[in-house]
C-alpha cells in the first residue's frame, strides 16, 4: 500500500509557525564565532568537501547552498564535481583522496547518485569520522546504541526546532511519517534516546502501514517525511499537535508544498512547519554543526 494524496481546500492559519529560517540564521551566527574561536586556538579551518556526480537541478541548487553558508561560517568549502557517467572507480577514487586529505574534516557525497551506482558502497567508503551525513554504518550503529557521533543533518535539524519552540517531548507520542535512513529512522532513534529533546514515544509509519491517518490523530507530535506532495491533511492531525514538515516538492504552478496539506491542517495543529522555510534551513545549519565537530575531533586526534 502506498501513501495516498487528495486534493484539498483552503483555510485561515491558526496555528503557530516554527520559523526554521530564523532559528538557522542564529544557528549559524553562533557557529560562525565558535569557527573563528577554534581557527585562533588551533589554527586549522575547518574544511568540507562536497562530491556532486551528475547534473541533477535539485542536486546543484543544494550544493550551492551548502558552498554559501560554509563560506560563511568561516570555513573551508569546495565542490568536486564528476560528469553523470563517472564510473564507481572513479567516484571512490575521489572519496579516497579526500578521506587522506588532512585539510578535508567533513565529506558528504550528494545524493541521490546518478543510475548505476552504488550509493551503499559510495557512503560505505568514506571515513566515518568525516561522515558529517551521518549515513555510514559506524555512525548509525552509535546512534542506534544511543551515543550518537554524526547525526543526519534534517533530523538534528527537528530535534533543535522542537526545542527551541518549547516542545516537550519527554512522554509525548511522536509519530514519524516515513522510514528513510535519511530522516525517518535517524529521527525516530534521536527521539527514543533519554535526555533533553528525546524520551518520546515514538511509532514510525510507512507503506505498510494500515490507516496511517488514524494513527496519526493520536500524536502529540506528528513528522512527515513521506515524500509524497500535500498527503497528510486535517484528518492526520489531532488538534493543538506540533506539526514538522520535511517534504519538499514543486507544483504544477511552480509554487513548493510539503508533505502536509499546509492551509488545511494549520487551523488544527498547535505548531507548524512552512514549506520553505521550516526545516530546510536547519539541515543545512546542522551540516555547518557537524563540519565543526569533524574538525575538533581531527584536532584531538592530532594532539
Amino acid at each position: 500500500m502506498g501513501w495516498i494524496r487528495a486534493e484539498r481546500g483552503k483555510s485561515d492559519v491558526a496555528a503557530e509557525i516554527l520559523d526554521g529560517k530564523a532559528l538557522a540564521g542564529r544557528i549559524r551566527e553562533g557557529l560562525a564565532g565558535e569557527v573563528a574561536e577554534f581557527r585562533a586556538e588551533t589554527g586549522i579551518v575547518p574544511g568540507l568537501s562536497v562530491v556532486l556526480v551528475g547534473e541533477d537541478p535539485a542536486s546543484r541548487v543544494y550544493v550551492r547552498n551548502k558552498e554559501n553558508a560554509v563560506k560563511a561560517a568561516g570555513m573551508n568549502g569546495d565542490v568536486v564535481r564528476l560528469p553523470a557517467d563517472a564510473s564507481r572507480a572513479d567516484v571512490l577514487a575521489v572519496v579516497d583522496r579526500l578521506n587522506a586529505d588532512p585539510n578535508v574534516h567533513g565529506m558528504l557525497v550528494q545524493l541521490p547518485l546518478p543510475r548505476g551506482l552504488d550509493s551503499v558502497a559510495v557512503i560505505d567508503r568514506v571515513d566515518p569520522l568525516k561522515d558529517v551525513d551521518g549515513f555510514h554504518a559506524e555512525n548509525v550503529g552509535l546512534l542506534a546504541q544511543g551515543r550518537p557521533r554524526f547525526v543526519p543533518c534534517t533530523p538534528l535539524g527537528i530535534v533543535e526546532l522542537l526545542k527551541d519552540a518549547g516542545v516537550e517531548t519527554r512522554g509525548a507520542r511522536v509519530v514519524v511519517l516515513g522510514r528513510s535512513q535519511v530522516v525517518g529512522k535517524p529521527i525516530a532513534l534521536l527521539l527514543l534516546r533519554k535526555g533533553e529533546g528525546a524520551d518520546a514515544t515514538v511509532t514510525v509509519c510507512h507503506t505498510g502501514t494500515r490507516e496511517p491517518a488514524r494513527i496519526a490523530r493520536e500524536a502529540d507530535v506528528v513528522i512527515a517525511a513521506m515524500g509524497v506532495p500535500e498527503a497528510v491533511g486535517a484528518d492526520w492531525i489531532k488538534p493543538g499537535a506540533t506539526v514538522i514538515d520535511v517534504g519538499i516538492h514543486r507544483k504544477a504552478d511552480g509554487k513548493l508544498c510539503g508533505d502536509v496539506a499546509f492551509a488545511e491542517v494549520a487551523p488544527i495543529a498547535g505548531r507548524i512547519t512552512p514549506v520553505p522555510g521550516g526545516v530546510g534551513p536547519m539541515t543545512v545549519a546542522m551540516l555547518l554543526k557537524n563540519t565543526l565537530a569533524a574538525a575538533r575531533l581531527a584536532a584531538e586526534r592530532r594532539g
